[in-house]
């Protein structure tokens, strides 16, 4: 049964999962539903409007919470980390539809001795362009899963009121001696681009 956490609470993830080294990290999310009026209908155009293109990201950093190498981030432009310990299996422009929405494969024992941590965030493309926040998106989750036996591991649902927001910081997996820990970090930013994210970790 997964071990369902609330904002700023850590819990190990291999300690308790003896031999546990692959896991799947999905995240979720779902637009508000545009009904053509209020703030929601203005921001979106009114009819319909663009879809949400919300971005999941995962930047591996070292020592100090620092990234020491640009190919160390890990997203729709870069799908797989130069070691193969990561893997993101593409994008969706959409977030409709049931269960993740993206996916990424974590081999824990093949990241790199200097990796320190892995943060996991969710951006919003285009989201100045398309004046676009994730006050507009609803359902927010990342969840850990044993892709051996299917087993849900760690879940965590993002439920504040992120309005005005365009980058949310979701969740950290971190080493803690010879295991990992998970840490439910639900933190939203003004960062306008995944670049400009990732540059608050150079």
């Amino acid at each position: 049964m997964a071990i369902n956490l609330q904002k700023g609470q850590r819990v190990d993830l291999t300690k308790g999962n003896p031999g546990l080294s692959r896991i799947l990290v999905g995240l979720g999310w779902d637009p508000v539903e545009n009904r053509g009026g209020g703030i929601f209908g203005s921001l979106f155009g009114g009819g319909g409007g663009s879809n949400i293109d919300c971005d999941a990201s995962v930047i591996m950093l070292g020592d100090n919470d620092r990234l020491q190498n640009n190919n160390d981030v890990i997203y729709f432009g870069n799908l797989k980390s130069s070691d193969g310990s990561i893997q993101h299996t593409g994008d969706n422009l959409t977030g409709h539809g049931d269960g993740d929405d993206e996916q990424i494969n974590v081999d824990l024992s093949r990241i790199p001795t200097h990796v320190q941590k892995l943060v996991f965030v969710v951006n919003i493309y285009d989201c100045v362009k398309r004046r676009q926040h994730f006050g507009m998106i609803r359902n927010a989750y990342i969840r850990i899963v044993n892709p051996t036996s299917g087993q849900e591991l760690i879940h965590y649902n993002l439920s504040e009121d992120y309005s005005g927001k365009t980058s949310l910081i979701v969740g950290e997996i971190y080493r803690h001696g010879s295991d990992w820990k998970f840490a439910a970090v639900g933190t939203g930013t003004t960062a306008a681009s995944l670049g400009e994210l990732v540059r608050t970790y150079s």
